[in-house]
């Protein structure tokens, strides 16, 4: 009979998610006397400790890196790779034009083609930032490396392991390609240049770090493609066909500085070729420069930049970050708990959903509200870290495949909220009702079917401390700093469109831990509605 009474939880909690937080009647007072429903609120305690992130599913166009260290946390360092996109069926020859010669049209000598030969002038690399984290003018460097042959064996793991922020990244650093010293902000740039914008006011600068590589690097792209279009090769096929045979890509990573962590948007191989100025005839026009003996200088020559290949979402790019042992001796406090990105430590709670199970089976669950309060952070540092804005409340059990299959809250085993900084220091869920009910009705369900199985030899207390045993995470949830996407439909309503890990740096110091260590409980408020006893 239980169990049957408990069914009813969910549909409950469905039709009267909406209601006012402040709200106990929930408008009961409209229906007969005879038939009155009446509501209640009762509280339960909550417990909470604070466990290690240690990794987490960092799906995500943007790369970090750059090292900051918290008086608190300690340092964390962050570096990643990435690979760059090659356009199916990419030919030079589509790009550049011909190289120069000159030629007869009868009577009159013309020109075609503009490349002063079929060579790479130059060749560099990128690193587009436009945010950072930290000092802007702290001294950094920054060293990139492309990425060697054991990526390319790796790249094609079906677990997508490099999804982790616990990636070895070292492991694939292959040539030194670069060191480059910078600071975030580049207060060589005139404020004329920064500033600039376009004819429809978007400002056109745009902050990067800058390596001249090898030109070899660029002959040889430049080779094996003319061989690809001979069709001596596939190497240019695609994307995976370019980035194993051509260019696997690159490690970047910071190797002094502390301080400030740059936001890496996109990064780009640019290649330099040079070209003629030609009149219209098509002749190599002469530069109008002349020397001591009054001659004629050389044909006027300029060179000319594109970006080939880049960073972008149709190819790998992975995270990692790497927290000294200040963390997990933060994770071990136990007056109070914590949230810390990026990849840094989550906050965990049990429900007490053997205790509502037993004192409200024969009600039905309206609203079951659940608060964490954050302390005030005192810190004066010039460059500290702010509480996370969007965090996510999840079962345990369900965080993996939430992330590595990119789902969205569903307000059912998922939820989110966004910090209440201006008032009350809160991360609020007005009610997760349908969470509760979905714990409770799968350890019912699993009951009622050992039970079953056990005929006469059942044994409630037995099952319970196995179940729990075998089922630790069953009532467990992780509140975790994520970063949310949203776009308006057509509609104009709001709809969320990705939820994933926030790798930005952030913490909130939170009321819970360990009562008995000088923590406390936190309060579960539910609400429930009681039909008439005969």
């Amino acid at each position: 009979m239980k169990v049957k009474l408990l069914g009813a939880l969910l549909g409950a909690s469905l039709f009267f998610g909406a209601c006012d937080d402040t709200t106990n009647t929930l408008g009961m007072g409209m229906l007969p006397g005879s038939d009155a429903v009446v509501a209640h609120t009762t509280t339960f305690d909550v417990t909470t400790q604070s466990v290690e992130a240690d990794a987490v599913y960092a799906k995500t166009s943007i790369g970090y890196v750059g090292k900051f260290t918290d008086p608190d946390f300690g340092d964390y360092t962050a570096s990643f790779l990435t690979e760059l996109n090659c356009t199916e069926d990419f030919k030079f020859s589509e790009i550049l034009p011909d190289v120069y010669e000159e030629y007869w049209d009868g009577d009159t000598l013309k020109g075609r083609g503009t490349l002063v030969d079929d060579k790479v002038a130059g060749i560099r690399l990128l690193v587009y930032y436009n945010d950072w984290f930290g000092d802007s003018l702290n001294a950094c460097r920054m060293s990139v490396y492309e990425l060697n042959d054991q990526w390319v064996k790796e790249r094609h793991d079906e677990n997508m392991q490099y999804r982790y922020t616990n990636i070895d990244t070292e492991k694939y650093k292959g040539r030194l390609l670069g060191r480059k010293a910078y600071t975030a902000y580049d207060a060589s740039v005139p404020d004329s240049v920064r500033n600039a914008t376009d004819a429809n006011g978007n400002r056109t600068y745009y902050p990067v770090i800058s390596f001249e590589l090898d030109t070899q690097i660029g002959e040889d792209i430049l080779e094996l493609n003319r061989a690809y279009e001979r069709g001596e090769n596939n190497y240019f096929d695609d994307a995976d066909h370019f980035i194993d045979n051509v260019f696997k890509g690159v490690y970047v990573k910071n190797d002094f500085g502390d301080g400030t962590i740059l936001y890496v948007d996109r990064v780009d191989l640019e290649f330099r070729f040079r070209f003629h100025y030609v009149d219209s005839l098509g002749l190599a026009l002469k530069k109008k420069v002349n020397d001591e003996n009054g001659d004629i200088g050389d044909d006027s020559i300029y060179y000319g930049r594109q970006t080939l290949f880049a960073s972008t979402k149709e190819v790998i790019q992975a995270n990692q970050f790497a927290s000294s042992e200040r963390l997990t001796a933060k994770v071990n406090e136990k007056e109070w708990t914590y949230i810390k990105s990026p990849a840094g430590i989550f906050t965990e709670a049990a429900l007490p959903c053997d205790e509502i199970y037993q004192q409200l089976s024969g009600d039905t669950l309206n609203a079951v509200k659940l608060t964490f309060t954050n302390y005030e952070d005192r810190n004066n540092q010039t460059f500290s870290m702010g509480a996370p804005e969007e965090v996510l409340l999840i079962r345990k059990q369900n965080v993996k495949e939430f992330f590595e299959e990119n789902q969205i809250n569903d307000n059912l085993t998922s939820f989110v909220t966004t910090h209440n900084s201006n008032e009350v220091n809160q991360y609020h869920f007005p009610n997760i009702a349908r969470l509760v009910t979905t714990c409770i009705n799968e350890k019912n369900a699993a009951r009622a079917e050992a039970e079953k199985e056990a005929g006469a030899s059942w044994n409630e207390e037995e099952w319970n401390a196995q179940w729990n045993k075998e089922n630790p995470d069953w009532n467990k949830v992780l509140l975790i700093p994520v970063q949310i996407t949203t776009q308006q439909t057509s509609s104009s309503t709001t709809v969320t469109t990705a939820v994933q890990h926030d790798l930005q740096p952030g913490f909130a110091k939170l009321q819970g831990g360990d009562p008995e260590q000088g923590g406390q409980k936190l309060t579960l408020e539910v609400t429930y509605t009681s039909f008439p006893k005969d």
